[in-house]
């Protein structure tokens, strides 16, 4: 599935919960042409995030099934493994935090 995404000039990556404090420096560092894709404990920042300090936002399907979460409900969209890989060829870098 291709995601309707324009250009992406940095997709940051991030499993930190936001209480690490990666995951404050990773949003610091966010300009307005960057995607976030959260995974592992960093989908969790959905539920207690001020959506307004999000910008694009992704989460990984399989951590959020299995912390029993949904992401649209929350202003992110889900992504599986492969629709991640797609947004990591739209990116022109890739940070992981």
């Amino acid at each position: 599935m291709k995601l309707p995404m324009s250009q992406i000039h940095t997709l940051h990556i991030l499993n930190k919960t936001p209480e690490h404090p990666r995951f404050n420096e990773c949003l610091a560092m966010m300009g307005p042409d960057d995607a976030l894709v959260l995974t592992e404990n960093g989908v969790t920042a959905l539920w207690s995030t001020s959506k307004a300090a999000l910008p694009k936002v992704f989460a990984t399907k399989a951590d959020l099934q299995a912390r029993g979460l949904v992401a649209e409900a929350n202003g992110a969209t889900s992504v599986d493994y492969p629709e991640l890989v797609d947004l990591t060829v739209q990116a022109k870098r890739v940070i992981s935090w």
